[in-house]
């Protein structure tokens, strides 16, 4: 029997949700699932997490509380993950309302790659824009004759206006002020030309919020920092989370399959240090020892990576390990509302380009 059909027999005869410990128990007094990691209610928690994320409405389980799971069709109060927080799990660690920019774990670029098309319109505006807005046209047409931008892709004047307003749309979902400023009619500045108003000071602020939270992570207790992890990995397409032990105590933590599109299947084994100091490259060097068969690694840290570590992860000629640290940490937690929660006020700025009048037609 697979731990999810195990968990469902289990919470399906039981008069009132379950917390990950009583399931295990269950589990084990009946009979029907064994495991060889040493913390199997953090595995259950993962797949339970994992379930609700993939599946939504149609999973057969709902959170009820932290930990705490029971069938949907059951008679319970669901509880919303976006904004689930470590002060709702009884502990005495608050944990502010934060803003963040978009971060995910990634192997590291070869010495010669191609800056991002919203690196190279920053770069392009730096240059040429003089602080005034450029059209995506020009900022392209600047991107790829300076040499900043390589792409084979038919329509890159398209793609860097797309990928501009993604991300000045993502930064402003979080709070984040973005590094850009949609001006209309196609074109585009950078937000470090504006007066330092308002968006100035709720960025300072948010700056400071965001350092408080990373001091909090690595103040948490293993097993709430386990519990974040757990809540993380599916909402970054981990699917079949194991987690194998403890965080913290060396070795793997957790191992997953990350999914891509439903397409793409990598199978990652993950290392968490919630650490003060920089992790060093006999860590990866560890990690990448401790694989699998067909296995990447990924190291979660609550600090930061030496630049031995980093240059240790990005070899070539090795299974490549992935480096997240605090900061990234921090960042996608926000993003997926996990141990936060979210409060912006509305704010409205004049839209001078739509409400100045077009000189042709005045004339």
């Amino acid at each position: 029997m697979s731990l999810l059909d195990a968990i469902e027999k289990v919470l399906s005869s039981a008069d009132s949700p379950l917390h990950v410990t009583e399931i295990y128990k269950a589990i084990t007094e009946q009979d029907l699932w064994q495991s060889s990691g040493k913390t199997p209610e953090a595995t259950i928690g993962a797949q339970l997490y994992s379930d609700i994320k993939k599946n939504g409405d149609a999973s057969p389980f709902v959170l009820v509380s932290p930990k705490t799971f029971a069938m949907r069709d059951a008679n319970v109060s669901e509880v919303n993950t976006q904004t689930l927080d470590p002060e709702s799990n009884g502990g005495d660690k608050q944990i502010p309302e934060i803003d963040a920019t978009s971060s995910t774990p990634t192997m590291s670029n070869p010495p010669n790659a191609s800056k991002s098309f919203t690196d190279c319109a920053q770069k392009v505006l730096e240059k040429f824009g003089g602080k005034n807005p450029m059209h995506y046209r020009d900022i392209t047409s600047k991107a790829l004759a300076e040499g900043w931008l390589r792409t084979k892709g038919k329509t890159p004047e398209a793609t860097m206006y797309a990928q501009v307003i993604t991300e000045i749309k993502r930064q402003q979902y979080r709070g984040e002020s973005p590094r850009f400023v949609q001006h209309g009619r196609g074109y585009v500045g950078l937000s470090q030309w504006q007066a330092q108003g308002l968006s100035f000071q709720i960025q300072q602020y948010n700056t400071k919020v965001r350092k408080t939270l990373q001091e909090r992570l690595r103040a948490m207790e293993p097993d709430e920092f386990e519990e974040l992890i757990s809540q993380l990995l599916p909402e970054l397409g981990f699917v079949e989370v194991e987690v194998t032990k403890i965080s913290g105590d060396g070795g793997i933590d957790v191992r997953g399959i990350l999914v891509v599109g439903d397409a793409i299947r990598i199978k990652l084994a993950v290392q968490v240090k919630r650490w003060k100091h920089n992790v060093q490259s006999p860590v990866v060097q560890q990690v990448r020892g401790s694989l699998g068969a067909h296995e990447q690694g990924l190291i979660i840290t609550t600090s930061d990576f030496s630049a031995g570590a980093r240059k240790e992860a990005a070899q070539s000629d090795k299974t490549p390990i992935g480096l997240m640290n605090g900061k990234q940490l921090v960042l996608l937690l926000m993003e997926h509302g996990i141990g936060v929660h979210r409060s912006t006020p509305n704010l409205y700025e004049i839209d001078e380009e739509s409400l100045t009048p077009n000189q042709a037609l005045t004339e």
